[in-house]
């Protein structure tokens, strides 16, 4: 694996250089012919032409050569092509540094100096860009270096003028202080490199880290609502029978302990979706007035027994309709009337809500007199996690996610969400949401009783837990509709190709053939190949949903079922089929 490593690394600093060698062969056959002609101007004869033509010899060699590394992709170089690649660098450098060593031959001062100046931006150019590989800078080099010490000794000893020593030295400081700055550049290179190395390594870890809580929630997700369908389900169903005072009491404590725990479990699914980005808004009409006033509703008798007054005020010009998130304006409502339930012991709770036309805006106050919030405290109050103290989750419950989720539903709608209070004397959270007023639904629209469009209904249900199909037994039968019950994905596949069906019920992890599986082979061919297929699963995060689109089902039905979703989804996909059989 280390070997693997370096010769990556290898061929990206080849694969590197080769592309700046054929990216610049231009701006250095330019120089080349620039040169030429100022040397010949300097110095008149048939050398300088003789050196360009030197020149673009070896500069079309090193353009097969570093062309041939480029068009590897991703393979290292041989040793054979790194040889070659040595050799045409070191051999260009001699006759790109030659024409100094002419220069100094010709005796002139200018020419001299002329010369110096070639070898020395020759020198800074190899450098910059061949420092990446030690083979290839030391070929590239080691002429250049040559030249520029050898030239100044070898003139002042021919001519006997001990000051050319001087250049030699002043060329030594050049070097050096060129070497410095090399290294310098290359350690700085290397530790860059060494951090995206690590950068790297972090979010392939953290990529890990969150397939596996993405796993974890999805096994959560679906251990926990599969018992809660049937839980749910059973309390749904025994509210509806004859049943004494107690009994009627035994069954709302149930439903309430269900409702915390699914409101617990939806906490910690929606904030994995506002952390990953995948939150989406959809805006729709909404009766303000009402939802407003189903506060006072759901939680009026939760608070007076307790013995806290509680009050919801609406202001005259509250426009009814509006067009927001139904789902994520509940949401952020709920959670905080029950922040303040929660941490309210005496006193009372209000909820005022304010409207301002101008900019299209509700403003909703929850104030309670309940503990309060230390200042210290204040800060992380929307944090995730957050409570006061460890206290407050023993004495009161909750996951400290409800109010992150608000904070964060707010500001993707949008809106903002803030809070005032005072230790001991209890707290006000305000939210403000942008939306816009919407027009009153037609009061002509007739909807049909469940009951009705359900009756002879011929439903295949697919689910491997038979506690499940009991519960859709119980829910659908009394419809009036017929049902065909099969325990995975292959019985449904087999009986789906022997008749067709008014609508399918399709449950996602079951053995031998999982729902998707099914849905596939089911839509490909056969009597249900246009058969609208329900998924109804306890596998409820977005990657589900994704799964399920793909696969083309009409409606996506959570466990545990309610059961108003359930008959609005089967009437839905089932009068949508007539449709369109109707306009065929």
């Amino acid at each position: 694996m280390l070997q693997a490593g370096r010769n990556t690394r290898m061929h990206a600093r080849y694969a590197r250089i080769a592309e700046a060698r054929q990216r610049e062969i231009k701006v250095r056959v330019g120089f080349a012919v620039f040169i030429a002609c100022t040397v010949w101007a300097l110095a008149p004869s048939k050398w300088p032409a003789i050196w360009l033509a030197l020149v673009f010899a070896g500069q079309s060699a090193d353009w097969i050569v570093f062309g041939a590394i480029r068009r590897l992709g991703g393979g290292t170089p041989s040793r054979g092509l790194r040889i070659a690649a040595c050799i045409s660098l070191f051999v260009n450098s001699i006759f790109y540094s030659a024409i100094a060593a002419y220069l100094w031959a010709d005796g002139g001062g200018s020419q001299m100096v002329f010369g110096s100046i070639l070898i020395a931006g020759a020198l800074l150019h190899v450098t910059i860009h061949l420092y990446h590989e030690r083979e290839i800078l030391i070929s590239a080099a080691t002429p250049p270096v040559v030249y520029f010490l050898a030239l100044p000794v070898i003139h002042g000893y021919v001519l006997g003028q001990p000051t050319d020593l001087l250049v030699a030295v002043g060329c030594v400081l050049y070097m050096t202080h060129l070497l410095v700055a090399v290294r310098q550049s290359s350690q700085t290179n290397r530790a860059i490199q060494i951090a995206n190395d690590r950068a790297q390594e972090e979010r392939r870890r953290a990529e890990v880290a969150s397939a596996a809580k993405s796993d974890f929630l999805a096994v959560v997700s679906h251990e926990i609502r599969t018992p809660m369908n049937a839980v749910v389900t059973s309390a749904n169903l025994l509210e509806r029978s004859q049943l004494d005072p107690a009994q009627k009491e035994h069954v709302v404590m149930l439903k309430d302990a269900s409702e915390v725990l699914i409101g617990l479990l939806n906490d910690v699914l929606d904030f994995s979706k506002i952390e990953a980005g995948k939150m989406e808004l959809e805006e729709a009409p909404v009766d303000l007035v009402d939802k407003l006033k189903a506060l006072e509703r759901m939680w009026a008798p939760k608070a007076q027994a307790a013995g806290v007054a509680f009050e919801v005020s609406l202001p005259d010009d509250l426009p009814r309709h509006v067009r927001t998130d139904p789902l994520r304006l509940q949401q952020i409502l709920f959670n905080l009337v029950s922040n303040a339930v929660k941490f309210t012991a005496t006193g009372r709770i209000e909820v005022r809500a304010r409207w301002n036309a101008a900019l299209g805006r509700l403003t909703v106050a929850v104030t309670d007199t309940g503990c309060g919030i230390p200042d210290d405290r204040l800060p992380y109050v929307f944090d995730v996690f957050e409570q006061v103290d460890a206290g407050v989750t023993r004495r009161h419950g909750g996951s400290g996610l409800g109010l992150a989720i608000t904070c964060k539903l707010a500001q993707l709608m949008g809106g903002s969400v803030s809070v005032e209070s005072r230790l001991g004397e209890g707290s006000i959270f305000t939210v403000d949401l942008p939306m816009g007023i919407a027009a009153a639904p037609s009061a002509t629209l007739a909807v049909s009783a469940p009951s009705t469009f359900a009756h002879g209904l011929d439903i295949l249900a697919v689910d491997d837990h038979p506690v499940n199909r009991r519960i859709v037994a119980l829910l659908l039968e009394p419809m009036g509709c017929v049902l065909t019950f099969a325990e995975n994905g292959q019985e449904a596949v087999e009986a789906a190709a022997l008749r067709r069906f008014d609508a399918i019920l399709m449950d996602m992890q079951m053995p031998v053939m999982d729902g998707l599986t099914a849905t596939r082979a089911i839509r490909s061919e056969g009597p249900n190949a246009g058969t609208p297929v329900i998924a109804l699963t306890a596998n409820a995060l977005e990657t589900h949903r994704a799964a399920w689109a793909t696969v083309g089902v009409d409606d996506f039905v959570t466990k545990p079922i309610d059961p108003e979703r359930l008959a609005s989804a089967l009437e839905a996909a089932v009068r949508g089929e007539a449709a369109l059989a109707a306009t065929a």
